[in-house]
């Protein structure tokens, strides 16, 4: 059970500058200010259009755009400062911030609803154990604790529905974010299950989407597709969120991996994939899309001529030889640290990712939609240092 405390309404657009008596000050942003220690980063994330993305830090957080990359503004705390979760709500100045860190700015089971406008909180939302996630849409709050999920009307934070989870130490939980009524995905009672609430006929669809635990899902923009990966990381699956069914399953690779993060492209013909192996993929949809995607669908690298070869007894063989043989492997890759954490979504130019690292990377890459192979790398920046020092 939840404490409300808040003073609504709201929201307005964001601003790119803001006033100076604050509880957590805008530090100066001109390049030639003296450099201080790096901060550590606790959190990264896209806001819901990938325009934007949040970081929390150690001592605050900060708010930057993407193309073009620029930080649009930061809040650093006198004391303390940890902040674990920074969700944005598209562009407007309401935030929600979640305390964490070895010296937290908030405790870790309370929402605080940020006002950059007011330069403060307006509101709370406290809990009986540590928030593990939050989503916004312009009409809900949906909170994500350990097993339980809550959501609340954003107008005037009365509780309007909660559901009870398997573990879910991740938070996972997406929401749909059009005009239209709610979408909820999050993770079933069983290992392997994921839930799908449509608030708008009031169903409930469970899909076995995995035999392991799930790791990570996204929802396309019109939330008609769901695409699902597990603790395995060496498949990822797409599904229709009205009826549960597998429309496409697709290989990351053969190796365990542990998926950080999936994304859709807008039109839902591309889906992107992050893991701990280093490699971002890019996979083409078959669903709703032209015979261009389904031409760039990659067999294994090693057996693909032979697979498709008429006389091959490897093509007479494709009934009883394992699906590894016969899987769709990514049409673009780009290489990255191994070990180090990133993020990845669709970047608004055509045939564009944008990738963020616990490091405190932004890299804006390019693929060839035909001929597919390395993406080419456009832009690097580190979020964490100033542009006097990059």
């Amino acid at each position: 059970m939840a404490t409300v405390s808040a003073s609504p309404p709201w929201p307005n657009p964001i601003p790119t500058s803001g006033s100076d008596n604050d509880s957590g000050r805008q530090l100066d942003l001109n390049p030639s200010s003296p450099v201080t220690s790096l901060p550590a980063l606790l959190h990264i994330s896209f806001n819901q259009d990938h325009a934007c993305f949040a970081v929390g830090t150690d001592c605050g957080f900060r708010i930057f755009n993407c193309d073009p990359f620029s930080e649009i503004f930061r809040r650093d705390f006198d004391r303390g400062g940890g902040v674990a979760v920074v969700e944005m709500l598209f562009r407007c100045n309401i935030l929600a911030l979640v305390g964490g860190g070895p010296d937290p700015q908030y405790p870790p089971c309370k929402v605080m609803i940020w006002d950059d406008h007011q330069n403060r909180c307006i509101g709370e939302l406290s809990f009986r154990s540590d928030v593990r996630s939050v989503r916004l849409r312009r009409d809900r709050i949906i909170v994500v604790l350990e097993q339980k999920i809550f959501v609340y009307n954003f107008a005037d934070l009365k509780l309007m529905h909660q559901l009870e989870t398997i573990a879910n130490p991740k938070g996972l939980c997406v929401v749909s974010q059009g005009a239209g009524s709610l979408v909820l995905v999050c993770p079933g009672l069983q290992k392997g299950q994921v839930r799908v609430e449509h608030y708008a006929s009031k169903r409930t669809k469970f899909i076995m989407a995995h035999d392991s635990r799930i790791a990570c899902f996204a929802l396309t923009q019109d939330a008609h597709l769901l695409a699902t990966a597990s603790s395995k990381g060496t498949l990822l699956r797409v599904f229709n969120t009205a009826d549960g069914t597998l429309l496409q399953e697709v290989r990351r690779g053969a190796d365990r991996a542990d998926i950080y993060s999936l994304a859709f492209s807008s039109d839902a013909q591309w889906l992107a994939v992050s893991s701990d192996k280093g490699t971002v993929h890019v996979f083409g949809l078959k669903i709703n899309s032209g015979s261009q995607v389904k031409d760039t669908s990659r067999m294994a690298p090693d057996a693909t001529q032979a697979a498709l070869s008429p006389s091959s007894s490897l093509s007479l063989l494709r009934g009883v030889l394992p699906k590894y043989f016969s899987s769709e492997w990514s049409v673009a890759q780009f290489r990255l640290v191994e070990g180090s954490q990133y993020i990845v979504a669709f970047g608004h130019e055509k045939n564009t990712v944008v990738i963020l690292g616990m490091d405190g990377s932004f890299y804006k890459c390019q693929f060839d939609p035909v001929h597919g192979g390395e993406m080419s790398q456009l832009e690097y920046h580190n979020c964490l240092k100033p542009p006097s020092v990059l």
